[in-house]
């Protein structure tokens, strides 16, 4: 039981911050912000920002509820990486720990799945 709790607390304090903090702003904002959005992989501002958006709100969403948890992850874990290694690849650590806490607690749920405690769990499907 204290492994579940314990994924139930990492799922929606984790992805409640990504989104809060992160991907609503993006999404809220989109117009304002695409045409200035960096652009790490070669594939246009606008693109970067909605890859961005998708990861960053919508699965995050799945991720607090545990739906789909492990394919959720691929996104945002795909995100952070970019995040730390392209687009703050030359800032200071500082610049960069919040990124790859986050990595890693997406790493952490990539692995162990959402636990019992989420839809995957009542579905049978961890």
């Amino acid at each position: 039981m204290n492994a579940n709790v314990g994924l139930l607390i990492l799922r929606a304090s984790t992805g409640l911050l990504m989104l809060i903090a992160h991907g609503w702003g993006k999404l809220i904002n989109f117009s304002n912000i695409a045409p200035m959005f960096a652009d790490p992989i070669g594939v246009g501002p606008s693109i970067s920002l909605a890859l961005a958006v998708f990861a960053e709100v919508f699965c995050s969403v799945a991720i607090i509820i545990g739906l789909k948890t492990r394919w959720a992850t691929v996104p945002l874990i795909i995100t952070m990486i970019v995040a730390v290694g392209i687009v703050h690849g030359s800032d200071p650590w500082a610049k960069k720990e919040l990124g790859i806490m986050y990595m890693i607690s997406f790493l952490v749920l990539f692995f162990t799945g959402p636990g019992k405690y989420s839809v995957d769990g009542i579905m049978g499907k961890q």
